[in-house]
């Protein structure tokens, strides 16, 4: 999550026009015609718009709500009737039921994840998937190519498909593009999204004979993109359940904390170690509701032999004053360890790691300061560790899909720590910051700048995610993977570095003895050299990419449109499109040199005014089509 709308969406997008071959699925395998494929875009968390269902009277305000109104996102009302938009996204805090006087529900269609808050100047500021369907159009995408399933991001997984049947919609809709177009889909996770996808799969296997299974996902599913996933959680959950996450918008954090703990969907990207799992009994799902699954929940001896859970550090530290062990009965039942530096009178500090997060061992700690911790502690179990699906506080396996490419932003300060205290105060401002952690590029460091101890890794995260939640699918290539870092940006292949046959040692991170310059911004490519018969799994590294803004990156598009271009191509004889240089793709990218006065890229592109040109770089444009230009990377 990120205090500016963070996005949590699984995509399933970069469908071609149908003129260019001629293909078919055989035996998993596609070739061909980009007519077949399909786009399943399915946006996350506080990236879809919500619409009241309701009538709703706000007293001393001249806007009221009424039926499909727009609540999450209209910033008119959320000024003039605060009190009133907050009744229509609150949720009943146990059973996520709606509020009595108001109710909303997601929209439908494309326009619900495009813009959030349409409007002159809001509708930028709102954009989420905006710019990439702009993309798709300029390459002839069809309309029918593209189908957004929007749902309620304030549910719990369970409750997405108990209220809403949406994981029985979603195959629906797998299995719908199948038959309309012919091939299967693409799936574009991100953030949050990649967590809903994983709970589908989950979910698919107790609609599906086991058998047919994989059958199912080499029909439907071409290739899946995990892109900014947070793999073992996100720390920014952890202080918007303790401060709340105003969004950016002009509410006050109590308020924000209100509105974000009434959602279960709160607890979904908690923390969590990645050395503890759950072994679950699935039941199946019959029309009457799921049946109780027993989860044995059990750790690796790595988790209480080395420090943090697999983290860099501990997530939470408390200060707590000290009043005497009777007045706090549950602080007392903590380790011993928590408390044996505590000093007569003086305030003891708790420290604890994502399995303490996950498990419910902070909440339960906090009892006594925090009036929330019972609903915490309710939903943490009813919503996730007893969930009859799957358990989604524990690490990922590969996704048994053909094709995986993870791919996620680094070397952003990222926040990976917090030290708390209470304020006195009552809830819901109850807490304060005394401290924060980032992490940056290798190193650890407190707010004030001073260096800390811990397990920093290579480099850091995408300014949201940590790096070692991100890069936890680096596990998910073979044993031996060749490494390439380019340029973000169009280059002649001059600055393009490769390592072929890279050992990997499972759970082992991958950093390249590579170069680089301190001005230019790459992507750092790892592909299986070796891979598992009838699977690819490639990891994706972009310097810089922002968490919320990476799916507008155009360098992201560009590489994710020239892999699926190579994949479906029948000349292509590699496994992964080359990385060897990058020219541009679309009259966008062609702009005026001033230093040599003419276009850049003279080998793509010319200067060609046509009536309406304002400068001399909007009259810079491809040579040839961008089809043409495509048939330089197979």
């Amino acid at each position: 999550m990120r205090a500016n709308l963070h996005i949590a969406t699984i995509l399933v997008v970069l469908l071609m026009h149908g003129k260019l071959h001629n293909t078919s699925v055989d035996g998993g395998e596609l070739s061909g015609d980009y007519s077949k494929l399909s786009g399943i875009i399915i946006p996350g968390f506080a990236s879809t718009q919500l619409r009241a269902w309701s009538f709703l009277d706000c007293p001393y305000s001249p806007l009221d709500f009424n039926p499909l109104d727009l609540v999450w996102l209209d910033t008119t009302k959320l000024l003039s009737a605060v009190n009133c938009w907050l009744k229509c996204m609150l949720l009943d805090p146990y059973n996520q039921t709606d509020h009595p006087e108001c109710k909303s529900r997601p929209d439908s269609g494309l326009s619900a994840i495009t813009e959030l808050d349409p409007g002159y100047i809001t509708g930028p500021l709102s954009s989420v998937w905006k710019d990439w369907v702009k993309w798709c159009i300029e390459f002839g995408i069809e309309p029918n190519a593209i189908i957004a399933v929007p749902y309620d991001w304030r549910l719990s997984p369970s409750m997405l498909e108990e209220r809403d049947l949406y994981f029985h919609r979603l195959k629906l809709t797998f299995e719908t593009a199948l038959k309309l177009r012919g091939g299967p889909s693409i799936v574009f996770a991100h953030s949050l999204g990649n967590h809903v996808f994983r709970y589908f799969l989950e979910w698919l296997k107790l609609e599906i004979a086991p058998k047919h299974y994989n059958q199912w996902l080499d029909e439907h599913i071409h290739a899946y993109f995990a892109v900014g996933a947070p793999l073992l959680g996100a720390i920014e959950t952890v202080k918007a359940t303790f401060f709340g996450n105003t969004f950016g918008l002009p509410v006050s954090e109590g308020t924000a904390r209100l509105m974000f703990n009434s959602f279960a969907s709160s607890l979904w990207m908690m923390p969590f170690s990645k050395y503890c799992r759950a072994d679950n009994s699935y039941c199946r799902h019959f029309a009457g509701g799921f049946r109780k699954g027993h989860h044995t929940y059990h750790c690796e001896e790595k988790e209480f032999h080395l420090n943090y859970s697999g983290w860099p550090t501990n997530i939470v530290n408390i200060e707590i004053p000290f009043r005497g062990f009777d007045s706090y009965p549950s602080v007392t039942e903590l380790a011993q360890t928590n408390l044996s530096s505590m000093e007569c009178g003086l305030p003891t500090q708790l420290s604890f790691s994502a399995r303490e997060i996950s498990d419910g061992t902070l909440f339960k700690a906090i009892e006594d300061y925090e009036s929330d911790s019972k609903r915490l502690l309710y939903q943490l179990k009813k919503s996730y560790h007893d969930d009859p699906v799957l358990n989604p506080l524990t690490p990922w396996d590969r996704p048994p899909i053909k094709n995986v490419f993870c791919i996620y932003g680094i070397d952003s300060r990222t926040e990976v720590g917090y030290y708390f205290a209470p304020s006195g105060k009552s809830y819901p401002d109850n807490w304060i910051t005394t401290d924060i952690i980032y992490e940056l590029e290798g190193s650890l460091y407190s707010r004030s700048g001073n260096l800390v101890e811990g397990n920093p890794g290579a480099a850091s995260g995408d300014d949201t995610v940590p790096y070692n939640s991100l890069s936890l699918c680096k596990n998910w290539l073979g044993p031996k993977v060749n490494i390439t870092r380019a340029p973000q940006s169009e280059h002649d292949g001059s600055d393009v570095q490769v390592d072929l046959n890279v050992e990997h040692q499972h759970e082992d991170d991958i950093v390249p003895n590579m170069t680089r310059s301190p001005r230019v911004k790459y992507i750092t490519y790892y592909e299986d050299s070796e891979s598992i018969l009838g699977r690819r799994t490639a990891v994706w590294e972009l310097d810089k990419a922002n968490h919320r803004n990476i799916v507008r990156s155009p360098a992201l598009m560009r590489e994710l449109w020239l892999q699926m271009w190579h994949d479906i191509h029948p000349s292509a004889k590699s496994k992964f499109v080359t990385k060897a240089k990058r020219g541009p793709l679309r009259d966008e990218d062609c702009y005026w040199d001033y230093g040599k006065a003419r276009c850049s890229w003279p080998e793509y592109c010319e200067y060609r005014y046509l009536f309406g040109d304002v400068h001399l770089g909007q009259s810079c444009r491809l040579k040839n089509s961008s089809a043409d230009a495509l048939l330089n990377y197979l």
